[in-house]
């Protein structure tokens, strides 16, 4: 019996020294991968609040050298900033509502087991995630649906996500027992009732991973709103932020005065990283009052249903 206790301690103490190790090497990698990570997001921030020159020669690392706020004075002082600031915040809140609606009901509907049909419905889904008509039918089908130049072209298309879709029908599968519809419709409860009351509260952590993935891609969409819109009244930011970097990356050899090339390519640059900051601000502000149901809501919803 001595014997035998002294191996478990052995081994025991064995396996706690390979973990130790395992533990030491991985914080070490992560460590590293967070470095990898944060420092262009840094050096894009100190490079916006840097003067041109301090850029173009390279002395920006993590801090701003020789304070400026030029970068963001020629970003904002195009008006249609403020257009496209509004129209992408409307875009954003109003598609991502309508892709919530529509996701969760649909998710909802294809966890039930008692609905027939159901893997094959997925089925049809799931295919269209490989395989869709292309630009030219889809461009045709917006216009026959005479929603080009208007908010539902911007809105309606895409309106259920398949892989969000997925995740959120495992979540439900997963997460809510059957027993608990049983119970409801004991009580006569209707499924409507069922759903708004019981399953979407319980569904906290999906539907906060949905309006992240949603609402990033509908604030970062550009290709859309440059195949649909034809009014600047209706154009999203990512819009504007093209034209005005197009605008300042005037090519220097056409300019003669050294001077001037030297002036140009410098306000290029401080204009390139103030528009990274300001499409990334509203994302950035957002994300920490949804990120305690990021981890959860992912890791449940995407073990296989």
């Amino acid at each position: 019996m001595m014997e035998n206790k002294s191996v478990k301690k052995k081994r025991l103490r064995g396996t706690g020294g390979s973990d130790r190790t395992f533990y030491i090497i991985s914080g070490i990698g992560l460590s590293l991968f967070l470095l990898a990570v944060l420092y262009p997001i840094v050096f894009v921030v100190a490079a916006s609040f840097s003067s041109g020159q301090a850029v173009s020669a390279g002395k920006v690392f993590l801090w701003p050298v020789d304070f400026s706020l030029e970068g963001y004075k020629t970003v904002f002082h195009n008006k249609d900033i403020l257009i496209g600031f509004k129209n992408s915040i409307v875009y954003t809140v109003v598609g991502t509502l309508i892709n919530l609606v529509m996701t969760m009901i649909s998710a909802y509907a294809l966890s039930r087991d008692d609905v027939p049909g159901t893997n094959k419905i997925m089925l049809i889904f799931t295919f269209t995630m490989f395989f869709s008509g292309g630009m030219i039918p889809t461009y045709m089908l917006i216009r026959s649906l005479h929603m080009l130049d208007s908010i539902w072209s911007m809105v309606i298309p895409g309106a259920v996500g398949v892989y969000n879709l997925i995740i959120a029908r495992t979540f439900i599968k997963n997460s809510i027992p059957g027993e608990l519809l049983d119970a409801a419709k004991i009580d006569g409860c209707s499924d409507i009732k069922y759903f708004t009351m019981i399953v979407l509260p319980l569904s906290k952590a999906i539907i906060a991973v949905l309006v992240l993935f949603y609402g990033v891609g509908h604030w970062n969409s550009y290709f859309n709103p440059m195949l649909y819109l034809n009014s600047r009244e209706l154009f999203s930011l990512p819009i504007f932020l093209k034209e005005i970097l197009i605008a300042n990356q005037i090519d220097p050899s056409t300019v003669t005065d050294p001077e001037l090339q030297m002036q140009i390519a410098q306000i290029a640059d401080v204009i390139k990283y103030a528009l990274i900051v300001v499409s990334t601000i509203p994302v950035l502000v957002i994300y920490p009052f949804i990120q305690k149901y990021f981890v959860k809501g992912v890791m449940i919803g995407s073990v296989k249903g």
